[in-house]
């Protein structure tokens, strides 16, 4: 049976992708590895050095437990699945990258919208290298909306949603296409309405990775 495993930064993201793998990856294995301790060390100058490392041991103990690939569902760490791949010898999946290239296509004013500013720049520079190799430059811009990330990690869902449901009426109100950075914001997007699509990564994500499992 083909495993593949999540590596998670919040144990948030555990159900929601178990979900969209029992749906868009029948009859294939999941395992989850979560280090719910990186996204506030991304913002530790004592502790931010041993990121790269600790991502790249979570790579090898998938790789050892007999995983095909390898899915981040956190945008924070998407720029370290390449190296982590390599030295594991796996296949590595970014989640948002299905999003970013979707919101390539979908218009040339992007609005980023993430709750912490260490997802932000990531998801930004994701989108200039999709871009890059469609061979267009988007106009980007980008909001972290404040207090919406303690909100959900205090377990008020209701808050966030609401918090975040707001930026993205700013955002479509300025842009072709809103993206929301983290995959933990997607239920943000069924509590607004809004004229310009929204993407979130956790389906799009999911799909590439069902796509590429069936090739």
């Amino acid at each position: 049976m083909t495993r593949i495993a999540f590596l998670h930064t919040g144990a948030v993201n555990i159900a929601p992708f178990g979900a969209l793998a029992t749906e868009l990856l029948p009859g294939v294995a999941v395992v989850n590895y979560l280090d719910d301790k990186i996204v506030a060390d991304l913002s530790d100058a004592a502790r931010v050095a041993s990121v790269p490392g600790r991502v790249e041991d979570l790579v090898r103990a998938a790789a050892a437990g007999g995983a095909d690939a390898v899915m981040f569902t956190c945008s924070s760490i998407s720029e370290l699945a390449a190296p982590a791949g390599a030295a594991a010898g796996i296949v590595v999946l970014r989640v948002d990258e299905a999003m970013a290239d979707a919101a390539v296509r979908a218009g040339s004013r992007i609005r980023v919208i993430a709750t912490l500013p260490t997802t932000c720049r990531p998801t930004l520079a994701l989108i200039e290298e999709r871009a890059a190799a469609a061979g267009t430059g988007p106009e980007l811009t980008s909001e972290v909306v404040e207090g919406a990330f303690e909100a959900i990690v205090g377990g008020d869902r209701e808050a966030h949603d609401r918090l975040v449901g707001a930026a993205i009426v700013r955002g479509a109100a300025e842009a072709d296409v809103v993206v929301l950075a983290q995959a933990s914001m997607a239920t943000a997007a069924d509590a607004v309405s809004v004229d310009v699509p929204v993407l979130a990564s956790p389906r799009l994500g999911v799909e590439r990775l069902a796509a590429q499992l069936s090739h």
